[in-house]
């Protein structure tokens, strides 16, 4: 058998391999808590959640807590309460260990409900799509919406193991795959421009497992490095949120226009603004804001917007986490592929411009 890739995020181990099953019984057999529960989604507990009963004594054996539907709508308080309220009808202890098995929302909302349960219990993260793996099941992010707002609610907390397989993601869309490989496009931003084109050029819709395992645990790990130089995100690790702060403010209008964004084809969008916003601010090169622009064009499409839009988007963005001034907007900037500048203070006037530019390459 291959041997699995193992690497360190913060407190967490990661392990990169196609045989879950074998990885995940065997780190419960030497941890042997009390009990174990499993976290799914209505997908996960139709795709995934079969066959790893078949091939997984311990998830054969585990109580399941099916959250009902599926996607970011449901990352709230009442859902985040059903948790509880299952873990506590099982009896479950600190003892006992939760598996969130699932994407982003299901791997933030269990990592949250697990470390605020009978105050921390242990878990898993298995994302089982491009994006979880990518990002919200690494780095101890833990969390749900809250008052309309991304994330408003949440706490640092590091799973025992996260385990990083591609072999789910044959049951993923395009779109899906694309939603994924946009946070795999922020990474190789922060480290070179040979990354970035490298990630341009391949087809992720593809789907090739094993060649894409090796490119995600190459992409995992350029997050581990900034969350492990800066766990609790008051410093470098800011960089990771290239695109986010626009990115979050489009899915928060995509949801109060009922009409819901995924969180990577907000990233993709939010990354155009912010290099944008680079080039204007930096003298971050045109050509190759132009060259992400173009690829983002042909493989998201837009997520289009009015100008009577970007009033109620600044305000959005001023309620992100991390602008605490009321007189400007914090972003990650690129000076260069590699060279991310973080902390950089933007009056919301000269964002306007950058909407506008958005529309004129995208729109």
């Amino acid at each position: 058998m291959k041997q699995d890739n193992i690497t360190r995020d913060a407190a967490s181990q990661l392990i990169f391999t196609n045989h879950v099953a074998q990885v995940l019984d065997g780190l419960v057999e030497k941890i042997e808590p009390v009990s174990v529960h499993v976290l799914v989604d209505a997908n996960t507990a139709s795709f995934v959640l079969p066959r790893l009963q078949a091939e997984s004594k311990v998830i054969s054996n585990a109580s399941v807590i099916e959250t009902g539907g599926a996607g970011d709508m449901h990352k709230n308080l009442s859902t985040l309460s059903g948790i509880w309220q299952r873990l506590s009808d099982d009896g479950a202890t600190r003892r006992s260990l939760l598996i969130n098995l699932g994407g982003g929302v299901i791997t933030d909302m269990g990592a949250f409900a697990a470390a605020t349960f009978k105050r921390g219990m242990p878990f898993v993260n298995i994302p089982t799509t491009l994006l979880g793996a990518v990002d919200a099941s690494v780095g101890g992010k833990t969390g749900i919406n809250f008052n309309s707002l991304k994330n408003e609610v949440g706490l640092f907390a590091d799973a025992e193991l996260v385990i990083i397989s591609t072999t789910f993601f044959r049951t993923l869309n395009s779109q899906e795959l694309l939603s994924g490989y946009a946070e795999m496009l922020k990474h190789a931003m922060l480290t070179s421009q040979e990354m970035t084109d490298r990630l341009l050029r391949y087809d992720v819709t593809a789907y090739e497992p094993e060649s894409l395992l090796k490119l995600l645990q190459e992409n995992v790990n350029v997050k581990c490095a900034y969350v492990n130089e800066d766990p609790t995100d008051c410093g470098k690790r800011q960089s990771l949120n290239l695109g986010h702060t626009f990115g979050h403010a489009f899915e928060e209008l995509a949801l109060e226009r009922k009409s819901p964004l995924s969180h990577g084809y907000a990233v993709a969008f939010g990354m155009v603004c912010a290099l944008v916003l680079s080039h204007m601010k930096e003298g971050f090169p045109s050509d190759r804001l132009h060259t992400y622009a173009n690829y983002v064009r042909h493989h998201y499409g837009v997520f289009a917007i009015r100008c009577n839009d970007y009033d109620g988007l600044l305000q959005f963005m001023a309620h992100d986490k991390k602008n605490n001034t009321s007189d400007a907007l914090t972003f990650t900037l690129l000076k260069k592929e590699g060279e991310p500048v973080t902390g950089v203070k933007v009056a919301p006037e000269d964002v306007k411009p950058a909407l506008d530019i958005y529309c004129d390459l995208l729109m």
